[in-house]
């Protein structure tokens, strides 16, 4: 039982003190990374999944050979 207890109190010292838990420059901001605060975060996320539903929607419609890709142009630029 002694045992049993001292493997569970090391788990939890070993969590709780861990680098992750430590975020002194955004302490009340839950999705703060060291790099980034977060609302730049969630902003980033958002503009990425903007970018990868415009590839998405290119895709679905090479394969149906319904339009050229949204990036290109249609006219003949030089």
């Amino acid at each position: 039982m002694k045992i049993l207890a001292l493997l569970v109190l090391s788990a939890l010292a070993l969590t709780f003190s861990s680098g992750c838990a430590y975020r002194i420059p955004h302490q009340n901001d839950p999705f703060a990374t060291p790099a980034y605060s977060g609302q730049e975060r969630l902003q980033r996320t958002d503009r990425n999944w903007a970018y990868e539903g415009q590839q998405a929607q290119d895709d679905w419609d090479h394969f149906w050979l319904i339009d050229p890709p949204s990036r290109m142009t249609t006219w003949n630029v030089r």
